[in-house]
């Protein structure tokens, strides 16, 4: 046998050595196989032992508690099941950011505002914070008192009570409506400076009811006052 005959034979024995070695290994269950991944199994199955854990992002869910914190701001505000609890509910749910106590402090600081500044005459303040209809309104007042030269003298004293009286979504508009009862000294004077109307000591009580509105669709989170009624 010449010597490349015994290298063939060296090489020949030695690769059946390895392929029954191989065949030995391969065909022999330890127990510590990792069983097939169920491929139905859904993904929130996935256990802490899991080779997929901490992989899986789990959605947030909404369930009834977190509605029921979601309106807990309008049922402490008003009775749940009461039409105007439904009508805020409602808004809510078309202005996420809306907060009945929260606007009612808004309106108090409006009709404040709106107030002094009809008395004043102060145009530019009232286009902020009036409708295009109210707006004017209140301007038209205020050309008549110039055009007879006739002044306000105001002193507003406070809010003794502002309270949501009705509420409404018609189309993208919220529309609420305040009753607000308030105190006032206000005096109209003449030309001439005398008295012509209300009082300059006494303090009057006034009840309006005030109808403000907001568009949801518009970034401008600002309400205007839509419609104004004076109570008797």
């Amino acid at each position: 046998m010449g010597s490349n005959d015994f290298i063939t034979l060296f090489f020949l024995v030695a690769a059946v050595l390895i392929f029954l070695q191989l065949r030995s290994v391969l065909g022999r269950r330890t127990g510590n196989e990792k069983p097939p991944r169920d491929l139905y199994t859904p993904r929130d199955a996935v256990g802490p032992e899991s080779p997929d854990a901490g992989k899986v992002v789990t959605l947030p869910r909404r369930d009834a508690t977190e509605e029921d914190d979601r309106f807990a701001a309008i049922d402490a505000f008003a009775p749940a099941g009461t039409a105007l609890n439904e009508s805020l509910r409602e808004i809510n749910k078309a202005d996420s950011s809306f907060d009945p106590k929260e606007f009612v402090n808004g309106a108090r600081m409006a009709y404040e505002m709106i107030v002094m500044a009809f008395a004043d005459g102060d145009r530019k303040t009232l286009k902020n914070l009036l409708s295009r209809e109210v707006y004017d309104g209140f301007d038209a007042a205020i050309a008549d008192r110039e055009s007879k030269g006739e002044k306000v003298k105001s002193t507003f004293v406070g809010i003794d009570k502002a309270e949501i009286t009705s509420a409404e979504i018609k189309g993208t508009e919220v529309q609420i409506t305040v009753r607000i009862v308030s105190q006032l000294i206000s005096a109209t004077y003449d030309k001439a400076d005398k008295l012509i109307d209300g009082d300059a000591e006494n303090v009057a009580e006034i009840n309006d009811l005030w109808t403000f509105a907001r568009d949801t669709r518009s970034r401008d989170p600002n309400w205007k006052l839509v419609a104004t009624e004076s109570e008797t």
